[in-house]
């Protein structure tokens, strides 16, 4: 009989991988931001209107990373990635126009979709289909201290080296330590796979039927897209908005509180969520970030209910990553992950690239309490989607 143990060493090597690369790739641009545009001599808001539309791209460029994946190996394009990432940090560090820095950040968002979550969980579904749920939930736990680790390294880093120097420096990180992890992967993934042919053959079968496919897919991409867009409209902003309402100082403590509780909700859903589904654990991180917001609407600047919305915010998000590796593994399967998280992947980045703006814009035009409300109904539609699909899974799992 075949073991399906869960591959601790791809779980481990996976997890310094992410934490470099969400460091190097995501975390760290708020920090330097402000010395790109001194250097660049833009304002900090075009700077980060440029991040926004590499988020936008690189989303676009999801669905043909993933078809990619299936084709050659979710472990081969992360190698590649790590490359990509590598040459691309060293490009923006030498950019001396506006115009390379831009096509730079762009290129740089498209490796991200290379070597971040959804291709390592890729690379887990490949390498122990019937394990795979929980090695992504062991994965998001180690990766879930990207924020934690980089936010004080970049922060550290800036009182010494440029901004250009920083993205050396993690340049050298993504092809001194990340590429030769994937390396590593992918060899053992080719070895294994001539070792035990089993392993060719086992497959996860998915629990929804040939015929209700398309419709599980749009809801399922709908519900991702709503829920990432009401995350990444309130993220963006989280920590200045607390501070508007007149919660002062204490916003930075407050909002810090958030990486700590998506840590949290992943443990806990380790240690306590096996008898969870896949369907009901993305019921319950959306839910988690409608019910956070809306405390925080009500609430205003009372300090318990700025603190739970924080708790809140950060448990919903920490669910919602092991739902995004897991879910379509539960209702589609095995075969043909790569190019299906592709192409959700693609509808929830996409959408969320415009988030902050439009989050900003209804603040603005309407208040913070009416604006969380307004993006608090949209995560609401994106649970009633979610409940779509699970009673979908559970008719097509009955029949």
């Amino acid at each position: 009989m075949h073991t399906t143990k869960v591959p601790a060493g791809i779980v481990s090597a996976l997890g310094v991988t992410q934490i470099i690369g969400y460091g190097t790739l995501y975390y760290s641009f708020s920090i330097l931001a402000p010395g790109m545009a001194n250097d660049l001599g833009i304002s900090l808001e075009r700077v980060f209107a440029v991040f926004s539309v590499s988020l936008f791209i690189g989303g676009l460029s999801a669905p043909f990373i993933g078809r990619h994946m299936d084709k050659i190996g979710a472990a081969t394009v992360m190698t590649l990635g790590s490359a990509l990432a590598a040459f691309t940090l060293a490009l923006c560090a030498w950019s001396p126009s506006v115009s390379l820095f831009a096509l730079a950040i762009v290129l740089l968002e498209v490796s991200s979709g290379m070597v971040q979550y959804q291709a390592a969980f890729a690379t887990l579904v490949e390498s122990e289909p019937r394990t795979a749920s929980r090695s992504i939930t062991y994965l998001t736990l180690i990766g879930g201290f990207a924020s934690t680790i980089f936010w004080p390294i970049a922060a550290t880093l800036t009182g010494y080296l440029s901004w250009r120097e920083i993205y050396l420096v993690f340049a050298a990180l993504n092809l001194l330590v990340c590429m030769p992890l994937h390396y590593w992967i992918m060899r053992d993934g080719r070895s294994s796979s001539k070792t035990d042919e089993t392993r060719t053959r086992e497959v996860v079968v998915g629990a929804l039927e040939l015929q209700a496919r398309r419709r599980g897919m749009l809801l399922v991409s709908l519900a991702f897209s709503l829920s990432g867009f009401t995350l990444a409209a309130i993220l963006a902003h989280m920590v200045p908005m607390l501070g508007a309402i007149g919660l002062g100082s204490a916003a930075v403590v407050i909002g810090s509180l958030f990486g700590p509780a998506q840590v949290m909700s992943r443990l806990i859903n380790m240690v306590f969520g096996k008898s969870l589904s896949p369907p009901a654990l993305a019921i319950v991180s959306a839910a988690l970030m409608v019910v956070g917001a809306v405390i925080l609407g009500l609430s205003g600047d009372w300090l318990p209910g700025a603190v739970a919305f924080a708790v809140c915010l950060g448990l919903g998000s920490g669910i919602n990553s092991i739902a995004q590796g897991s879910l379509p593994l539960y209702l589609f399967g095995s075969a043909g992950y790569g190019a299906i998280t592709g192409k959700m992947a693609a509808a929830r980045l996409a959408t969320g690239a415009a988030a902050p703006f439009a989050f900003a814009a209804a603040m603005n035009h309407f208040g913070t309490a009416i604006s969380l409300f307004v993006f608090a109904a949209l995560g609401t539609l994106g649970i009633l989607a979610f409940v779509a699909v699970a009673s979908s899974a559970r008719r097509d799992r009955v029949t």
